[in-house]
């Protein structure tokens, strides 16, 4: 899905920065073609200074997304959810990001997640990117506690897994 809409915005590399900005955050545009999140109206010059783009292109692309049958239900239902990803340090919790080669494989989450429970390990959140909408999708999972060594190497050696992280 993530291809299909970048290429109907093949011909402006300008806009596809600012799809792909919409798509990252979970920012979403409403009937009058402001980008909001949630119901809290985002400028379209913070948009546009993010991506490094003129305003002006942040409005072609908000009028492209309305006027296409396609686009248009996707981004207006498109939303954000909290992430404690960031909040992490904050809070003393370890993020485990897990890469894999096929993140269209089935049973990622599941084979992960299972080997940290099976240490008794209060998982506080998983966030799974989708493949369809982000190029180089990882699995996050945040964890109350710091993950013991024999974990990791257990969760490494999942055949599917191809690197991890911890923050």
């Amino acid at each position: 899905m993530f291809d299909e809409i970048m290429d109907k915005f093949a011909d402006s590399p300008s806009q596809q920065q600012v799809i792909r900005l919409l798509l990252e955050r979970g920012f979403s545009v409403n009937d009058d073609g402001r980008v909001v999140s949630g119901g809290i109206e985002i400028p379209n010059t913070g948009i546009a200074r993010e991506v490094g783009v003129d305003r002006r292109v942040v409005d072609t692309t908000t009028d492209a997304i309305l006027d296409d049958d396609e686009l248009r239900p996707i981004f207006q239902n498109i939303s954000a959810i909290p992430s404690l990803m960031d909040l992490a340090p904050v809070l003393d919790l370890t993020v485990l990001t897990v890469t894999v080669p096929d993140a269209e494989e089935s049973g990622i989450v599941a084979a992960v997640t299972d080997k940290i429970a099976g240490q008794d390990l209060t998982i506080r959140q998983v966030i799974s990117e989708d493949p369809e909408f982000t190029d180089h999708p990882r699995l996050y999972v945040i964890i109350d506690d710091e993950l013991p060594g024999n974990l990791i190497n257990d969760i490494h050696e999942l055949s599917f897994v191809r690197r991890i992280e911890l923050a």
